[in-house]
Parts: C-alpha cells; sequence; structure tokens
C-alpha cells in the first residue's frame, strides 16, 4: 500500500508474487490478469486456457507457463489486447539463420 510517495499516488494497493531469487513473477501475473479478464478460467484450484488445464494451484500453473513460453505469450497477447495495449512483436526465432558464405 502506498501511504505517500513523489511518484505515485498515495492510498493505492497493488498485489503481486514475488519469488526469492527472481523477483517479480511475470507468470503470475498473466495468470492473476487472464483471470480477471476472463481470459484463463478457474475453477476451484484449476486453472484452464481454452478448456485444457494449465495446473492445480497457481505455482503449478506458473511453472506450466514457464515451461511453455508460446502458450504464456499468447495469454499476455490477450491480456494486452483485453486491456488497450498493443500486442508483444513476434519472438524472435531461437535458431539464427545460416551464415552466407
Amino acid at each position: 500500500k502506498v501511504v505517500k510517495n513523489k511518484v505515485s499516488p498515495p492510498f493505492k494497493e497493488a498485489h503481486f508474487d514475488i519469488l526469492y531469487g527472481e523477483g517479480i513473477s511475470r507468470e503470475g501475473e498473466i495468470i492473476d490478469l487472464g483471470v480477471e479478464h476472463k481470459i484463463v478460467d478457474k475453477s476451484g484450484a484449476w486453472y484452464a486456457y481454452q478448456g485444457d488445464k494449465i495446473g492445480q494451484g497457481k505455482d503449478n500453473s506458473r511453472e506450466f507457463l514457464r515451461a511453455n513460453p508460446a502458450l504464456a505469450r499468447e495469454i499476455e497477447n490477450k491480456v494486452r489486447v483485453a486491456v488497450g495495449l498493443p500486442e508483444l512483436p513476434p519472438a524472435a526465432a531461437s535458431t539464427p539463420a545460416p551464415a552466407e558464405a
């Protein structure tokens, strides 16, 4: 909770996951915002995306998105569109192009 600060309005609250040795969890935010904007479904402890379960509990869902970055990027782009931000550019290819001789 921001009580007094020179750079932000007072009395605003924010909730996010901070992981030891990593910082703020990007995947955790994707899950939270996906649920908030009805992109990710939450039923009990289970999280699902387009009918496919991605994990039981937030920690397992976070690990699933970390192991599947293409799916995390897809969900993040849908969240960005839902809040009025532009989509992320396509991910760069992981294999370098062959060098010209």
